[in-house]
């Protein structure tokens, strides 16, 4: 590829930290998600539905996707996606976790 053709990629890098203040809704709703997914194998959606049972993080990312973020963004196709969740430990007030850290 040239230079020309590169350039037409953006890499978006986003990071967020969520609390999960109701574990059980948020699995309730990954348990719909993978109920009403038609593709989904009966043997593959045991495995989901207990993993998103055990681990608010897996129920997440059943229920978050990319493709939702910019498929509203006009004049953009999405090209690749990649996504995980995983639990953290997570203090506000420690300095790793300063957002502005560009303006220090």
């Amino acid at each position: 590829m040239t230079t020309s053709e590169t350039s037409r990629f953006v890499r978006l890098h986003v990071e967020l930290v969520l609390e999960v203040a109701e574990p059980e809704a948020l699995s309730d709703a990954a348990h719909e998600r993978i109920a009403a997914d038609e593709y989904m194998q009966d043997t593959e959606r045991a495995q989901a539905g207990s993993a998103v049972r055990e681990d608010p993080a897996e129920a997440l990312a059943y229920l978050v996707d990319p493709v939702d973020f910019v498929s509203e963004v006009p004049g953009v196709d999405l090209a690749q996606a990649s996504w995980s969740c995983e639990q953290i430990e997570y203090d506000p007030e420690a300095e790793e976790w300063d957002l502005d850290e560009d303006e220090n």
